[in-house]
Order: structure tokens, then sequence, then C-alpha cells
């Protein structure tokens, strides 16, 4: 194992790819946007420079590490000569499986393909391979270099072998594996979505206004950010996918997206990534934006 192919250079992608190259993987960045490709090694060297500021690591790890990336546009030529291929594209369904059925023509025969989608069925996505014994879910944590867990999903027909190695590999990288099996959400996803959620309802409800709620959870709970914060910096147009997902598998009301919750993502307000979700990311971090609507 010492080619990692990584699909798509976004928050994830850039942060799975930072933690096997820091780890001494040799990695293949692939998306179609080079812009993306350039923000991602931007993002990533500015992420080794806090680590070599704060004596986690020196300037020839960094170095190291940087060395270790290489970026390509297709999939074909990035993913030659992968052992492993992580696909870290947006959550859209349509999307992955079109992206699995690249790959599995373009991956080597002996080429293990993970998902780190939070909430897609494995099988579905394995289903769309001539190899699902060899497909697997790696649902790395946001921030990917500092969060410890990885979510290991299996699907219908992945390999005790598979499972066995990913779990291996995946403790080589310094994270913490935890086996789930493959329904809507898998574990993660169908605890924290359905309480953002119920956050999300709470304002619309007008019961408090978002710093409120938020401080609560904060102060009362102790979560180290707010629901609505949290929702914001996942992105609001992610927890809408993940939830339309638990709802479509399990036929169950309760992960019913809220109203709002839809309404601002149809409005292009997803939270940090574009600047306005339940904050306003653009001049203050904390300027509400929503709050005065439903309060």
């Amino acid at each position: 194992m010492k080619n990692i192919a990584v699909i798509g250079a976004g928050a994830m992608g850039n942060g799975i790819a930072h933690t096997f190259a820091q780890a001494g993987f040799k990695v293949q960045l692939i998306d179609v946007n080079e812009s993306a490709l350039t923000t991602a090694l931007a993002t990533i060297s500015k992420n080794l420079d806090r680590l070599v500021a704060k004596d986690k690591i020196s300037e020839t790890d960094k170095t190291e590490t940087l060395d270790n990336i290489s970026t390509f546009t297709t999939i074909t030529e990035g993913v030659e000569y992968a052992s492993l291929v992580v696909e870290a594209a947006t959550e859209n369904v349509d999307l992955k499986l079109k992206i699995f059925k690249q790959l599995d023509v373009a991956c080597p025969e002996d080429t293990i393909l993970a998902t780190n989608t939070s909430s897609i069925s494995i099988t579905q996505i394995a289903a769309q391979t001539s190899r699902p014994e060899q497909v697997i879910g790696m649902h790395f944590m946001n921030p990917v270099p500092i969060m410890k867990l990885v979510e290991i999903i299996t699907g219908y027909n992945t390999a005790k072998e598979v499972l066995e190695f990913v779990v291996n590999l995946t403790e080589k990288i310094n994270k913490t594996p935890v086996i789930v099996n493959d329904y809507p959400g898998f574990v993660a996803n169908r605890i924290l979505m359905p309480m953002l959620n119920e956050a999300i309802e709470t304002l619309y409800s007008g019961v408090a206004g978002v710093q409120e709620i938020d401080t609560v959870m904060k102060l009362g709970m102790g979560h180290p950010m707010g629901p609505l914060e949290l929702a914001d910096f996942i992105g609001l147009d992610v927890c809408l996918s993940i939830l339309e997902v638990m709802y479509n598998g399990f036929k169950n009301p309760k992960y019913a997206p809220n109203p709002l919750l839809v309404n601002m993502v149809r409005a292009g307000k997803y939270g940090v990534k574009t600047g306005e979700g339940f904050y306003n990311y653009s001049k203050e971090r904390k300027a509400i934006v929503v709050a005065d609507q439903f309060s």
C-alpha cells in the first residue's frame, strides 16, 4: 500500500490527502477543477504551518508531506497506480454512483474503493462496480487532520479481508476506526442530524433565537459548538442531503428536513462555505443572520 488516490479537493478531500501524506503515503489528489486543487494545496500548506508553529512537526516534515502529494484533473491518470481510492466528492448520490462506475473501469483490479459518504448506502454504491467485495465506507470527520474518528462502513458484499485491511490502515494514519453497518446515516449522522434538525425546528417555531439555542447547548450540554453553528460549519446543503437520505431510507417523518433548512439551501445560504447561514461569516463570525426573523 504505497499510493492513495483521493477524489475531490474540497474540505474533506484535502484533509484526507493531508492526513495520508503526513503519514508517509504517496497521494494522488484528483479534482476536475484545477483551481480547487490549487486551493487545496494552499490549505494543506497553511495547516502544516500551524503544526510547525506549535512544534508538532518540523519544516522538513512539512516539506515531505507536500512532496508526497501530486495533483491530477482526470480520474484515469490519477488512479493508475492506486492501491486505495478514497472518494470525497459532494454528498450527491448520482455523482457518487457515476464516479464509482468510472473508478471500476480505471483502477487496477486489486484496488480497494472507499467512499467518504456520510449517509449514502455503501451497498448501493458498490453495486455500480464489478468488485462490490472491494468497496467500503471510510467516513472521516471534519476537520480531518484533527478529528480521530473514522467510521468504517461495510457494504452487503464487503469482504472480511478488505475490512481488516482498511481498519489496520486507518490505525496506521493515527485514526480510530469504528466499524458500523450499512444503514442510512450510519451512526454519527443518524444521531447528529436529527439533533441539528431539532435545533432548526426550535428556531423555526420561535422558541428562541440562534445565539440563545447555541448558548444553551454549549453551556448546558457541554457541546464545544452550538448546533446551528455546527450546521453552518458542516454545510446546510450537506445537512439537507443527509436528512433526505435518511428520510427516504427509513420513511420515518422524524428525519424530514425542517422547512427553514430547505428554504435556506434553496436561497444558497449554505453556511461557512458561502459566507452566510445561521451566522454571517463575511465580516464578523458571530453576526446573526436569521435570529430576528423567527424569535
